[in-house]
């Protein structure tokens, strides 16, 4: 597997960044809901469900008995159906008529869901409540061509798909909009984080209006003057700038080799010394003849060489103000590789040298 290494410099791991309030927090009460459905989808070219998928069978034969038609789903091979299971997002004060994506996924042993028809189907939340009702053709993002036998050829997921606008919103969504009081949840709880929001917040209004609860949540009472204008307060407010403060995080992936970091982090002075040792166990067999005429038998013998090499060590120089970045341009450019880099942070975290928490994935 080919090592990767990547220092990102994106301002979202620098230690701090101004950012808007709408990026740094949600507003408790208004977020999205998840709703799931199961269905059928029909039309399809011999690849749906086959015998031992009896629950599609079964979904057939009450979708026929709603319309009148009585039929035994024993006594029935359709496999131009597929049973499906249905997940699709409901964004906040969603309104009836509001069309959303639904995301479609084959539960059988269907191999192909290109060109079917989603039945109508119900979407319901975790409280098995009716939000929308879905319906249409399934676009899948792959497909799959030939009848087996090695002829056969597949790309990508053709058991899964999604039909763009294919819900109708039924009922609105269980959005509580902001009454008297507006509270905002940062995404990163954080003490000097929410201290800035209350005093970004009170500064812009000229009044005391925020105060923080707890690390997580800011909470924002809505002026009498704005009492009738709640949708333009919380607009006000989520286009404040705050200087939102992190701790300094180096994340890294021993699986690829990844390594992500700000790259104001600093390093405090210190010596690095660095060295390869390689070891290589070869083995070789040879083949061994008897002398003409004797009793003896042709075998083979393993010859095993074993081989060290040692590098020369390296030696860095970080001196005071040295960051993150400083340290990995002077690793590369002695010739070190991620794993080494990986390696040498971790050590550095150890000695104390490094002042940044290690998180590996």
């Amino acid at each position: 597997m080919r090592a990767i290494l990547s220092i990102l410099l994106a301002s979202g791991l620098l230690l701090k960044g101004a950012v808007r309030v709408k990026e740094l927090a949600s507003i408790e009460g208004i977020r999205d809901n998840q709703l799931i459905g199961y269905g059928l989808v029909v039309g399809l070219n011999g690849t749906g469900d086959k015998r031992q998928t009896f629950f599609s069978a079964q979904t057939l034969a009450n979708l026929l008995d709603r319309m009148g038609v009585q039929v035994t789903p024993t006594a029935i091979l359709v496999r131009n159906t597929a049973a499906v299971m249905l997940t699709a997002t409901l964004p906040p004060f969603a309104q009836p008529g509001t069309r959303i994506d639904v995301q479609v996924a084959a539960i059988g042993d269907s191999t192909n869901l290109q060109g079917g028809l989603l039945v109508l189907t119900p979407l319901k939340s975790s409280g098995g409540a009716v939000f929308a009702a879905a319906q249409g053709p399934v676009l899948t993002g792959g497909f799959s061509a030939g009848r087996g036998g090695g002829n056969a050829s597949t790309v990508n997921h053709p058991t899964a798909g999604r039909i763009p606008n294919g819900a109708i919103v039924e009922q609105a969504a269980p959005s509580v909009p902001p009454s008297g009081r507006l509270s905002l949840q940062l995404r990163w709880a954080d003490f000097t984080t929410a201290a800035r929001l209350v005093q970004a917040v009170n500064k812009h209004f000229s009044a005391n209006l925020a105060r923080a609860e707890h690390p997580g949540l800011v909470s924002v009472a809505i002026p009498a003057e704005w009492a009738q204008r709640t949708v333009q307060f919380v607009a006000e407010v989520e286009a404040l700038s705050v200087d939102a403060d992190r701790p300094a995080r180096i994340v890294i992936s021993e699986r690829t080799g990844t390594i992500t970091a700000g790259r104001e982090i600093r390093i405090r002075p210190t010596a690095i010394l660095h060295g390869n040792l390689t070891v290589s166990v070869e083995t070789s067999y040879v083949v061994s003849q008897p002398e003409a005429f004797s009793d003896g038998k042709t075998t083979v013998v393993p010859q095993v060489n074993v081989a060290a090499k040692e590098e020369a060590a390296k030696s860095i120089q970080l001196k005071q103000g040295a960051t993150v970045d400083d340290l990995v341009k002077a690793l590369l450019a002695i010739g070190s590789t991620p794993r080494d880099i990986i390696a040498i942070l971790q050590n550095l975290k150890t000695a104390g040298a490094l002042e940044a928490e290690i998180e590996v994935i």
